[in-house]
């Protein structure tokens, strides 16, 4: 049995839906399958194995041209193949950070639309190199690409899989006319998938509901880490960067001897933007150190183009009340550097303010042994209920975030044992090998016949 599975690039960024996607596709294939992972819209970036395929479907480029301009809708094969280059989306994704999701009603609408819409060309293109590999099963990256459904269930006829990946956030920023109108598309275009995979049980029933999905047709599959590669140092009293060096350290992945009298260090590993709540971690920080407790923030992750400003400002406010080493801003990190922040952190925060589908970050620091204080909202609630590794506090409340840390910071020994159960419960519920298991399960039930 062949599976094609498509995963939506993100531009310059790391995504957690890329990197799930990836993860999957390079576990599957590590336990003997046959899969194969094709990049749509931009070159796939992750920071594990890349076993994705060079040629990209639906480039960024060429669907933003065909959208806008119809010319380009009849464009010769030589032109499409030039604005595909993986080079040329690689540059134009370091650019699209500056788009916000308002304003990408339209182009939303035209890949929901399918071959009836302006992009007729790229799906006829992608229908092409899939009626090539002759695949069992096709698996879409989310519902924002779920137009492609009705024509590859007439022309192939395989079962259609398609994740489900916080899209209700991206939708309901949209304005209206094109939110209903998205909502409406998807609704139908759904009918054509034979199931449905969330990575939380909030999520599936979340989608369910808010996209009108059929919810026999919905299945929970946990996400799954590579476990290994966030297992901390076995020699004793090696940890993270020391204080002092965290840029250069971090991003180099080096460990060194951390003082015994170091601050209580607390990471952030996200976008740096507000709906992820970077300014509230910031800020309950500063607050640490304004009621006498030696504490800091490292954080590292993805800034958009429109908010990096409002970033610079945070810092800058931060470092102005509290010090200068209040705040280390580390940037996107490889894996390497990753571990290396949370092997040397005490408490992972991640304040959002939108309510997340998934949490890949919490356990990352699970994993490494790192206890999380998180928002009692969306996917956190599930994930501590699971693992026992961290606190809630309530979602909004950035007082209660404040205390939560500060009782953590005081209580070294319960912050170690919320630590070692979420390292447990990592290790035995959400790996990376469990999760291709699972997932190639419902492939095969999906596939009678196939073993």
């Amino acid at each position: 049995m062949r599976v094609v599975q498509l995963a939506a690039g993100a531009g310059g960024m790391y995504c957690g839906s890329c990197l799930q996607d990836a993860r999957l596709a390079a576990t599957l294939r590590a336990q003997g399958r046959d899969v194969v992972l094709l990049p749509l819209y931009t070159p796939l970036r992750t920071d594990e194995e890349d076993v994705s395929r060079t040629d990209v479907h639906f480039g960024g480029v060429n669907v933003y041209l065909q959208q806008t301009l119809p010319l380009f809708r009849r464009t010769p094969v030589w032109l499409d193949r030039l604005l595909d280059h993986p080079a040329l989306l690689r540059w134009a994704g370091r650019r699209g950070g500056s788009t916000r999701p308002q304003e990408l009603g339209p182009l939303t609408l035209a890949v929901l639309e399918g071959e009836r819409g302006p992009l007729r060309k790229e799906f006829v293109r992608l229908e092409s190199t899939l009626r090539s590999l002759q695949p069992s099963v096709v698996h879409l990256p989310n519902l924002l690409f779920a137009g492609v459904a009705p024509r590859l269930r007439a022309t192939l006829g395989v079962p259609l899989v398609c994740g489900l990946s916080g899209e209700d956030i991206f939708v309901d920023a949209l304005p209206d006319p094109w939110r209903e109108r998205v909502l409406h598309r998807i609704a139908e275009a759904a009918r054509d998938i034979d199931a449905f995979v969330a990575p939380t049980r909030y999520y599936a029933a979340r989608a369910a509901e808010h996209f009108a999905l059929p919810a026999e047709r919905v299945h929970t599959i946990a996400m799954g880490i590579r476990v290994a590669d966030f297992a901390p140092p076995a020699t004793p009293g090696i940890g993270g960067p020391p204080p002092g060096d965290v840029p250069a350290s971090a991003a180099a992945g080096s460990t060194a001897e951390t003082p015994a009298a170091s601050p209580l260090t607390v990471a952030y590993l996200a976008r740096i933007c507000p709906e992820k709540g970077f300014d509230r971690a910031v800020r309950a920080v500063v607050a640490l150190r304004s009621a006498g407790r030696a504490a800091r923030l490292w954080a590292a992750g993805y800034v958009p183009p429109t908010e990096r400003a409002w970033a610079a400002d945070i810092v800058s406010e931060a470092r102005a009340r509290a010090g200068d080493d209040a705040v280390e801003f580390l940037g996107e990190v490889d894996r390497a550097a990753k571990s290396a922040v949370l092997w040397a952190a005490d408490l992972l925060c991640l304040p959002t303010r939108y309510v997340e589908s998934k949490g890949y970050p919490v356990l990352e620091a699970l994993a490494a042994g790192v206890p999380a204080v998180l928002p009692d909202h969306g996917a956190f609630p599930e994930l501590l209920a699971a693992t026992g590794g961290g606190v809630l506090h309530p979602a909004g409340d950035d007082d209660a975030l404040v205390a939560a840390l500060a009782a953590l910071a005081d209580d070294a020994p319960h912050r170690r044992e919320l630590g070692r159960r979420g390292q447990e419960a990592v290790r035995a519920q959400f790996t990376a090998e469990r999760m291709a298991v699972e997932t190639w399960a419902l492939y095969e039930q999906l596939t009678p016949g196939s073993r």
